[in-house]
């Protein structure tokens, strides 16, 4: 198969919204999903750029990509969290996830970061198995802590 991993252009952002949707289904969230390919061409294109995307591409369609932004931890200094790595359900298995990975790796090593941090969802066995397969870490004994809009006017509310 012939493959091609590059920096998103802000023309594939309505792909990569297509496969933020398809990961949203696969994690049985459908609904969640409230960013729209204007605002990822706003975030990621425009005069503050939050984040950084690579994809995958196979015959002038996106099939994969790599979201990820600059972290920095006070215990090891700078880092980079990949938010998403999705391969569509079709390309699984394909070699396109590990494409990618390795990207954000390289990405992360060209720029001296200590770290490189993301979640999976504990029922991802797949993932789980390729993630730990390349040398990484899943730590289990840390919880995700999430305060969403409603949870930062509730926390505003009692101040």
């Amino acid at each position: 198969m012939n493959y091609t991993i590059r920096d998103a252009r802000v023309q594939d952002m309505a792909q990569v919204h297509q496969l933020i949707h398809e990961l949203a289904v696969y994690e049985k969230e459908p609904d969640a999903v409230e960013v729209t390919p204007a605002d990822l061409e706003r975030d990621g294109f425009g005069a503050e750029k939050l984040f950084h995307c690579f994809v995958a591409e196979v015959d002038g369609s996106i099939v994969g990509m790599a979201l990820l932004f600059h972290r920095y931890s006070t215990w090891k200094g700078p880092i980079i969290h990949l938010e998403d790595l999705i391969v569509t359900e079709k390309m699984r298995g394909s070699g396109l996830g590990d494409a990618l990975l390795t990207e954000v790796v390289r990405y992360g090593h060209q720029r001296g970061v200590r770290r490189i941090n993301w979640e999976v969802i504990d029922w991802n066995d797949p993932a789980i198995a390729f993630y730990e397969s390349r040398g990484a870490k899943v730590l289990r004994d840390w919880d995700v802590v999430h305060l969403d809009e409603k949870g930062i006017e509730i926390f505003l509310s009692k101040i």
